[in-house]
């Protein structure tokens, strides 16, 4: 199996934290949240991933390198195809052409999911989905009495249902959807601009090829600071398994309330800490409280009291109170 990962966008929506790395890449509990995207996938897949392959910018060879350990963690070929404009959803897996061949899942970077079943692949293909309040931001789908999808419509202006397509897709045969989406290039056929995957799955279900419905226990959005918090919090709750504290970091005189993580080298004094935090590698906090918050690495807080933030790299708070959003390599002082 393969599973294909487009992540080539700028991440607008979560800067000033995607300023400096793309947002796949921001860590929630010492995790990438693409890292926490393809290990969920593998867990429900009935076969070995042969290849993990992202489709991305011109990110640079620090985060391509990135990518290439967490597919190889997987003892997975890694490959790299570049989006270099944005064209749309069906362009993104489009530009991954070469590598769409036999079973392949299709998962869009800013999702994660929790699930409890192993993927059927004798289905012709699975588009998993979830009922929202707002249909109209999201490609949706509808489906006969059966189950089976009998409609895909990108953000549809008129109600036509309130399921919304969550990101995630399986195709048994990867080169049927390379076909659609090559006659839409070839074609210049766009939705709203843009080269769509729906008009792709649309296509494809016209020409005979079944799709189901999947469901999955939970879906969780990364597509802003407000959201990616409540979504940290909730990765916490659902890895409590995980080793979350290092036996690395060093803790003294001060309370840790979990779930948090906390990371190596990571030094806390005079502290309370969580629920609900991340604190990266060679973090310093000193007589601060902290809860429901990201701070990543080699960052200094002190004498401060943060809730509902996330805090960059190499960032320094002091006497400060309150919630914020701050981008690596920043100050924050009373």
């Amino acid at each position: 199996m393969k599973i294909i990962i487009p992540m080539a966008g700028m991440g607008t929506r979560m800067r000033p934290h995607t300023l400096t790395i793309p947002k796949p890449l921001i860590p929630l509990a010492g995790k990438p949240i693409v890292q926490r995207l393809v290990e969920g996938i593998a867990d429900i897949a009935n076969e070995q991933i042969d290849e993990i392959a992202f489709v991305i910018g011109r990110f640079g060879e620090e985060v391509e390198n990135k990518l290439k350990n967490i597919a190889t963690n997987l003892n997975a070929k890694y490959s790299i195809y570049y989006q270099d404009m944005a064209m749309g959803t069906g362009h993104a897996v489009w530009c991954a052409s070469e590598s769409l061949k036999g079973n392949v899942v299709v998962a869009f970077a800013d999702t994660l999911f929790y699930a409890d079943f192993k993927l059927e692949t004798e289905l012709d293909g699975i588009i998993w989905a979830q009922k929202v309040k707002n249909p109209e931001s999201f490609g949706v789908i509808t489906t006969n009495n059966a189950g089976i999808i009998n409609g895909f419509v990108e953000k549809p202006k008129k109600f036509v249902s309130d399921l919304a397509i969550i990101g995630i897709y399986y195709f048994k045969e990867g080169e049927k959807l390379q076909k659609h989406l090559q006659s839409l290039i070839d074609k210049n056929i766009k939705g709203n601009s843009e080269y769509q995957l729906t008009d792709a799955l649309e296509n494809m279900r016209q020409e005979g090829i079944r799709f189901g419905v999947g469901q999955v226990n939970e879906w969780l959005d990364c597509g802003n600071k407000e959201i990616t918090v409540e979504t940290h919090a909730k990765v916490l709750q659902h890895n409590k398994q995980e080793k979350l504290i290092s036996e690395k970091a060093k803790i003294c005189n001060s309370k840790i309330i979990l779930p948090c993580y906390i990371g190596d080298e990571a030094v806390i004094i005079d502290s309370e800490i969580g629920p609900n935090v991340s604190v990266g590698n060679n973090t310093k906090i000193e007589k601060s409280f902290i809860n429901n918050s990201i701070v990543q690495n080699k960052s200094n807080i002190i004498n401060s009291k943060i809730y509902n933030s996330m805090i960059g790299n190499f960032v320094d708070v002091y006497d400060m109170t309150g919630n914020f959003s701050v981008g690596d390599y920043c100050s924050l002082k009373k």
